[in-house]
């Protein structure tokens, strides 16, 4: 059952964002930080942790999921060293995600061969 609520809760997520994508203008990085923003104001408001509880990876994987990551490190590192907290605390919290990314990224340049889309 933990499956069928991950796949329903982010293939939601993933609906609302393909759809976005084909009725508006908006390029790729916008919507991009649409999401990573939602999930932060979500967070913030208290709402998208009971959907994490109840979706487990298919609410924290997406980016919605990275925003509220960054919400929950912001107002930990706020609650514990105050104002400065709103630096640093984003940049702890999801600090081994992004390592990842960049890691296996450099790693995936070095074995496959990009090529450029021709005009």
């Amino acid at each position: 059952m933990d499956y069928l609520k991950a796949f329903v809760v982010g293939g939601i997520i993933c609906v609302l964002t393909q759809i976005l994508m084909e009725k508006t203008r908006l390029m790729p990085g916008r919507i991009m930080v649409i999401l990573v923003t939602t999930g932060t104001v979500l967070g913030a408001i208290g709402l998208y942790e009971p959907l994490v509880q109840f979706a487990g990876a298919g609410a924290s994987v997406p980016l919605t999921g990275f925003g509220n990551v960054l919400w929950k490190g912001m107002k930990m590192a706020v609650d514990n060293s105050g104002f400065l907290g709103l630096f640093k605390g984003g940049f702890t919290a999801c600090a081994v995600g992004v390592s990842a990314a960049l890691v296996f990224g450099y790693i995936a340049s070095w074995i496959f061969e990009p090529k450029m889309k021709k005009k």
